[in-house]
Protein backbone atom coordinates (compact mmCIF):
# COMPACT_ATOMS: atom_id res chain seq x y z
CA UNK A 1 0.00 0.00 0.00
CA UNK A 2 1.32 3.42 -1.00
CA UNK A 3 1.40 6.16 1.64
CA UNK A 4 0.55 9.84 1.54
CA UNK A 5 1.39 12.69 3.88
CA UNK A 6 -1.59 14.36 5.54
CA UNK A 7 -0.81 18.03 5.44
CA UNK A 8 2.54 19.75 5.30
CA UNK A 9 3.50 18.60 8.80
CA UNK A 10 1.09 15.72 9.36
CA UNK A 11 1.47 11.94 9.58
CA UNK A 12 2.18 9.51 6.76
CA UNK A 13 -0.89 7.35 6.20
CA UNK A 14 -1.97 4.66 3.77
CA UNK A 15 -3.28 6.09 0.50
CA UNK A 16 -6.63 4.54 1.38
CA UNK A 17 -7.80 4.61 4.97
CA UNK A 18 -10.79 3.00 6.63
CA UNK A 19 -13.95 4.73 7.87
CA UNK A 20 -15.57 2.69 10.64
CA UNK A 21 -18.88 4.56 11.07
CA UNK A 22 -20.97 1.87 9.38
CA UNK A 23 -20.49 -0.61 12.19
CA UNK A 24 -22.40 1.48 14.71
CA UNK A 25 -24.30 4.25 12.93
CA UNK A 26 -26.62 4.97 10.00
CA UNK A 27 -26.27 1.71 8.04
CA UNK A 28 -28.28 -0.85 10.02
CA UNK A 29 -27.14 -3.75 12.18
CA UNK A 30 -23.62 -5.21 11.86
CA UNK A 31 -21.66 -8.25 13.10
CA UNK A 32 -19.06 -6.99 15.62
CA UNK A 33 -16.77 -10.03 15.37
CA UNK A 34 -16.74 -9.83 11.58
CA UNK A 35 -15.85 -6.17 12.00
CA UNK A 36 -12.87 -6.93 14.20
CA UNK A 37 -11.65 -9.47 11.66
CA UNK A 38 -12.06 -6.92 8.87
CA UNK A 39 -10.10 -4.18 10.66
CA UNK A 40 -7.24 -6.58 11.32
CA UNK A 41 -7.34 -7.73 7.70
CA UNK A 42 -7.15 -4.10 6.58
CA UNK A 43 -4.05 -3.62 8.72
CA UNK A 44 -2.50 -6.78 7.25
CA UNK A 45 -3.12 -5.29 3.79
CA UNK A 46 -1.25 -2.09 4.64
CA UNK A 47 -4.01 0.19 5.98
CA UNK A 48 -2.68 2.26 8.88
CA UNK A 49 -5.34 4.99 9.07
CA UNK A 50 -8.61 4.36 10.92
CA UNK A 51 -11.41 6.87 11.40
CA UNK A 52 -14.08 6.89 14.11
CA UNK A 53 -16.06 9.46 16.16
CA UNK A 54 -17.79 9.92 19.46
CA UNK A 55 -21.22 10.04 17.82
CA UNK A 56 -20.81 6.68 16.04
CA UNK A 57 -22.67 4.72 18.69
CA UNK A 58 -21.74 7.33 21.33
CA UNK A 59 -18.49 5.61 22.26
CA UNK A 60 -19.26 2.11 20.99
CA UNK A 61 -17.45 2.59 17.69
CA UNK A 62 -14.39 3.98 19.47
CA UNK A 63 -14.33 0.96 21.78
CA UNK A 64 -14.63 -1.29 18.72
CA UNK A 65 -11.70 0.38 16.95
CA UNK A 66 -9.61 0.38 20.11
CA UNK A 67 -10.16 -3.35 20.54
CA UNK A 68 -9.44 -4.06 16.88
CA UNK A 69 -6.08 -2.25 16.78
CA UNK A 70 -4.92 -3.11 20.30
CA UNK A 71 -2.15 -5.39 19.05
CA UNK A 72 -0.68 -2.79 16.70
CA UNK A 73 -1.85 0.57 18.05
CA UNK A 74 1.59 2.20 17.79
CA UNK A 75 1.75 1.38 14.07
CA UNK A 76 -1.51 3.08 13.07
CA UNK A 77 -2.99 6.58 12.96
CA UNK A 78 -6.28 6.88 14.87
CA UNK A 79 -8.68 9.73 14.18
CA UNK A 80 -11.80 10.57 16.16
CA UNK A 81 -14.16 13.54 16.47
CA UNK A 82 -15.99 15.70 19.00
CA UNK A 83 -18.75 18.27 18.73
CA UNK A 84 -22.10 16.55 18.25
CA UNK A 85 -24.70 16.10 20.99
CA UNK A 86 -27.87 14.01 21.03
CA UNK A 87 -30.63 14.76 23.50
CA UNK A 88 -34.31 13.79 23.40
CA UNK A 89 -33.94 12.53 19.85
CA UNK A 90 -32.43 15.78 18.57
CA UNK A 91 -28.87 16.30 17.31
CA UNK A 92 -27.03 19.45 18.28
CA UNK A 93 -23.51 20.83 18.50
CA UNK A 94 -21.31 21.64 21.49
CA UNK A 95 -17.71 22.72 21.05
CA UNK A 96 -17.38 24.58 24.32
CA UNK A 97 -13.83 24.10 25.64
CA UNK A 98 -15.02 22.17 28.68
CA UNK A 99 -17.07 19.83 26.52
CA UNK A 100 -14.14 19.25 24.15
CA UNK A 101 -12.00 18.21 27.11
CA UNK A 102 -14.70 15.91 28.46
CA UNK A 103 -15.19 14.18 25.10
CA UNK A 104 -11.45 13.86 24.58
CA UNK A 105 -11.02 12.10 27.93
CA UNK A 106 -13.90 9.77 27.05
CA UNK A 107 -12.39 9.03 23.64
CA UNK A 108 -8.99 8.25 25.14
CA UNK A 109 -10.67 5.81 27.51
CA UNK A 110 -12.89 4.23 24.85
CA UNK A 111 -9.99 3.76 22.44
CA UNK A 112 -7.72 2.51 25.20
CA UNK A 113 -4.89 4.86 24.21
CA UNK A 114 -2.79 7.57 25.82
CA UNK A 115 -3.12 9.96 22.90
CA UNK A 116 -5.33 10.61 19.87
CA UNK A 117 -3.46 11.06 16.61
CA UNK A 118 -6.02 13.30 14.87
CA UNK A 119 -8.84 15.02 16.75
CA UNK A 120 -11.47 16.60 14.51
CA UNK A 121 -14.19 19.07 15.28
CA UNK A 122 -17.02 17.04 13.75
CA UNK A 123 -19.08 20.08 12.75
CA UNK A 124 -18.49 23.79 13.15
CA UNK A 125 -20.40 25.09 16.19
CA UNK A 126 -22.02 28.45 15.39
CA UNK A 127 -22.19 29.28 19.10
CA UNK A 128 -18.46 28.88 19.84
CA UNK A 129 -15.73 30.99 18.19
CA UNK A 130 -13.46 28.71 16.19
CA UNK A 131 -10.50 30.46 17.85
CA UNK A 132 -11.67 29.03 21.19
CA UNK A 133 -11.92 25.55 19.68
CA UNK A 134 -8.45 25.79 18.14
CA UNK A 135 -7.01 27.12 21.40
CA UNK A 136 -8.42 24.16 23.32
CA UNK A 137 -6.91 21.71 20.85
CA UNK A 138 -3.62 23.60 21.05
CA UNK A 139 -3.63 23.01 24.80
CA UNK A 140 -4.49 19.33 24.41
CA UNK A 141 -1.59 18.96 21.97
CA UNK A 142 0.75 20.65 24.46
CA UNK A 143 -0.43 18.17 27.10
CA UNK A 144 0.36 15.21 24.83
CA UNK A 145 -3.25 14.03 24.61
CA UNK A 146 -3.61 14.91 20.91
CA UNK A 147 -1.10 15.05 18.07
CA UNK A 148 -2.92 16.80 15.21
CA UNK A 149 -5.91 19.12 14.80
CA UNK A 150 -8.56 18.43 12.19
CA UNK A 151 -11.75 20.11 11.02
CA UNK A 152 -14.74 18.55 9.29
CA UNK A 153 -17.17 20.28 6.93
CA UNK A 154 -15.59 23.71 7.46
CA UNK A 155 -15.26 26.52 4.94
CA UNK A 156 -12.28 28.74 4.06
CA UNK A 157 -13.00 31.52 6.57
CA UNK A 158 -13.29 29.10 9.48
CA UNK A 159 -10.22 27.16 8.38
CA UNK A 160 -8.10 30.31 8.21
CA UNK A 161 -9.21 31.53 11.65
CA UNK A 162 -8.53 28.15 13.24
CA UNK A 163 -5.19 27.74 11.48
CA UNK A 164 -3.98 31.08 12.82
CA UNK A 165 -4.37 29.79 16.40
CA UNK A 166 -3.37 26.14 15.99
CA UNK A 167 -2.19 24.77 12.63
CA UNK A 168 -4.87 22.60 11.08
CA UNK A 169 -3.41 19.36 9.76
CA UNK A 170 -6.40 18.02 7.85
CA UNK A 171 -9.93 18.79 6.71
CA UNK A 172 -12.43 15.97 6.35
CA UNK A 173 -15.46 16.47 4.12
CA UNK A 174 -17.57 14.41 1.74
CA UNK A 175 -15.95 14.13 -1.70
CA UNK A 176 -16.51 11.71 -4.57
CA UNK A 177 -17.48 11.65 -8.21
CA UNK A 178 -20.99 12.11 -6.76
CA UNK A 179 -20.13 15.09 -4.54
CA UNK A 180 -17.90 17.90 -5.85
CA UNK A 181 -18.73 21.01 -3.81
CA UNK A 182 -15.59 20.78 -1.68
CA UNK A 183 -13.47 21.48 -4.74
CA UNK A 184 -14.08 25.18 -3.99
CA UNK A 185 -12.30 24.71 -0.63
CA UNK A 186 -9.30 22.71 -1.85
CA UNK A 187 -7.29 25.78 -3.01
CA UNK A 188 -7.38 27.18 0.53
CA UNK A 189 -6.13 23.88 1.93
CA UNK A 190 -3.29 23.74 -0.55
CA UNK A 191 -2.30 27.31 0.16
CA UNK A 192 -2.07 26.55 3.90
CA UNK A 193 -0.54 23.08 3.57
CA UNK A 194 -3.57 21.25 4.98
CA UNK A 195 -4.32 17.67 3.93
CA UNK A 196 -7.74 16.38 2.91
CA UNK A 197 -9.64 13.24 3.92
CA UNK A 198 -12.61 12.28 1.77
CA UNK A 199 -15.49 10.59 3.55
CA UNK A 200 -18.28 8.76 1.69
CA UNK A 201 -15.93 8.36 -1.30
CA UNK A 202 -18.28 5.74 -2.76
CA UNK A 203 -21.40 7.87 -2.45
CA UNK A 204 -22.67 5.90 0.59
CA UNK A 205 -22.58 2.77 -1.51
CA UNK A 206 -24.22 4.13 -4.66
CA UNK A 207 -20.90 3.83 -6.50
CA UNK A 208 -20.84 0.06 -6.06
CA UNK A 209 -22.57 -2.96 -7.52
CA UNK A 210 -24.76 -3.32 -4.41
CA UNK A 211 -27.02 -0.28 -4.76
CA UNK A 212 -30.77 -0.88 -4.42
CA UNK A 213 -33.93 1.26 -4.08
CA UNK A 214 -34.35 3.14 -0.81
CA UNK A 215 -37.30 1.04 0.39
CA UNK A 216 -35.12 -2.10 0.42
CA UNK A 217 -32.80 -0.78 3.15
CA UNK A 218 -33.38 -1.26 6.88
CA UNK A 219 -35.36 1.38 8.77
CA UNK A 220 -32.16 2.50 10.55
CA UNK A 221 -30.27 2.91 7.27
CA UNK A 222 -29.91 6.55 6.22
CA UNK A 223 -30.25 5.59 2.57
CA UNK A 224 -33.98 5.11 3.06
CA UNK A 225 -34.19 8.90 3.27
CA UNK A 226 -31.13 10.05 1.29
CA UNK A 227 -32.31 12.40 -1.50
CA UNK A 228 -30.11 10.60 -4.03
CA UNK A 229 -32.11 7.41 -3.50
CA UNK A 230 -35.51 9.02 -3.92
CA UNK A 231 -37.63 8.53 -7.08
CA UNK A 232 -36.47 10.79 -9.89
CA UNK A 233 -32.94 11.18 -8.59
CA UNK A 234 -32.43 7.45 -8.07
CA UNK A 235 -33.02 6.54 -11.70
CA UNK A 236 -30.71 9.29 -12.99
CA UNK A 237 -27.96 8.32 -10.59
CA UNK A 238 -28.38 4.66 -11.45
CA UNK A 239 -27.92 5.48 -15.13
CA UNK A 240 -24.78 7.48 -14.36
CA UNK A 241 -23.34 4.52 -12.43
CA UNK A 242 -24.20 2.28 -15.38
CA UNK A 243 -22.15 4.57 -17.65
CA UNK A 244 -19.29 4.60 -15.15
CA UNK A 245 -19.52 0.82 -15.14
CA UNK A 246 -18.95 0.71 -18.87
CA UNK A 247 -15.84 2.86 -18.52
CA UNK A 248 -14.61 0.70 -15.64
CA UNK A 249 -15.23 -2.50 -17.58
CA UNK A 250 -13.05 -1.23 -20.43
CA UNK A 251 -10.23 -0.88 -17.90
CA UNK A 252 -10.86 -4.25 -16.26
CA UNK A 253 -11.86 -2.72 -12.90
CA UNK A 254 -15.05 -2.16 -10.91
CA UNK A 255 -17.05 1.05 -10.49
CA UNK A 256 -15.83 1.29 -6.89
CA UNK A 257 -12.21 1.06 -8.00
CA UNK A 258 -12.81 3.65 -10.70
CA UNK A 259 -14.38 6.03 -8.17
CA UNK A 260 -11.57 5.64 -5.63
CA UNK A 261 -8.86 5.92 -8.30
CA UNK A 262 -10.54 9.12 -9.49
CA UNK A 263 -10.29 10.59 -5.99
CA UNK A 264 -6.64 9.59 -5.63
CA UNK A 265 -5.95 11.28 -8.96
CA UNK A 266 -7.30 14.62 -7.70
CA UNK A 267 -4.13 15.23 -5.71
CA UNK A 268 -1.44 13.59 -3.59
CA UNK A 269 -2.89 15.41 -0.58
CA UNK A 270 -6.20 13.51 -0.74
CA UNK A 271 -6.89 10.31 1.23
CA UNK A 272 -10.28 8.57 0.90
CA UNK A 273 -11.66 6.53 3.81
CA UNK A 274 -14.21 4.08 2.40
CA UNK A 275 -16.04 1.90 4.87
CA UNK A 276 -17.28 -1.63 4.31
CA UNK A 277 -18.31 -4.63 6.38
CA UNK A 278 -17.12 -7.22 3.86
CA UNK A 279 -13.55 -8.41 3.41
CA UNK A 280 -14.01 -8.93 -0.34
CA UNK A 281 -15.16 -5.31 -0.68
CA UNK A 282 -12.25 -4.17 1.46
CA UNK A 283 -9.76 -5.88 -0.82
CA UNK A 284 -11.55 -4.51 -3.88
CA UNK A 285 -11.27 -0.98 -2.45
CA UNK A 286 -7.61 -1.31 -1.54
CA UNK A 287 -6.72 -2.56 -5.02
CA UNK A 288 -7.84 0.80 -6.42
CA UNK A 289 -4.60 2.31 -5.10
CA UNK A 290 -2.85 0.49 -7.94
CA UNK A 291 -5.15 1.86 -10.65
CA UNK A 292 -3.85 4.59 -12.94
CA UNK A 293 -6.36 6.72 -14.81
CA UNK A 294 -5.46 8.52 -18.03
CA UNK A 295 -6.42 12.07 -18.90
CA UNK A 296 -9.11 10.64 -21.15
CA UNK A 297 -10.43 8.47 -18.31
CA UNK A 298 -10.70 11.46 -16.00
CA UNK A 299 -12.43 13.51 -18.67
CA UNK A 300 -14.84 10.66 -19.36
CA UNK A 301 -15.83 10.46 -15.70
CA UNK A 302 -16.48 14.19 -15.46
CA UNK A 303 -18.47 14.04 -18.68
CA UNK A 304 -20.78 11.44 -17.15
CA UNK A 305 -21.24 13.43 -13.94
CA UNK A 306 -20.07 16.99 -14.65
CA UNK A 307 -21.54 18.42 -11.43
CA UNK A 308 -21.86 15.30 -9.31
CA UNK A 309 -24.93 13.27 -8.44
CA UNK A 310 -28.59 14.16 -8.79
CA UNK A 311 -30.06 15.19 -5.43
CA UNK A 312 -28.66 16.79 -2.28
CA UNK A 313 -26.20 14.83 -0.17
CA UNK A 314 -28.32 15.14 2.98
CA UNK A 315 -32.03 15.51 3.59
CA UNK A 316 -33.58 18.77 4.75
CA UNK A 317 -31.41 21.16 6.72
CA UNK A 318 -28.65 18.64 7.45
CA UNK A 319 -26.34 19.98 4.73
CA UNK A 320 -23.60 21.91 6.59
CA UNK A 321 -23.08 25.61 5.94
CA UNK A 322 -19.46 26.34 5.06
CA UNK A 323 -18.15 29.61 6.42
Amino acid sequence: MHTRKLGRNGPDVSAIGYGAMGFHAHYGAADPQAGLDLIRRAYDQGVNFFDTAEMYGWGENEKFIGQAVKGFRDEVVLATKFGFTYEDGVYGTNSQPGHIRKVTENSLRHLGVDHIDILYQHRVDPDVPIEDVAGTIRDLIAEGKVKYFGLSEAGPQTIRKAHAVQPVTVLQTEYSVFERNVETVLPTLRELGIGFVAYSPLGRGFLTSAVKPSAEYEDTDMRRFDPRWQPGNFEKNLDAVRQLGELAKDKGITVSQLALAWLLAQGEDIVPIPGTRRIDRLEENLASAEVTLSTDDLAGIRNILPEGAFGARYAGDMVPDWL
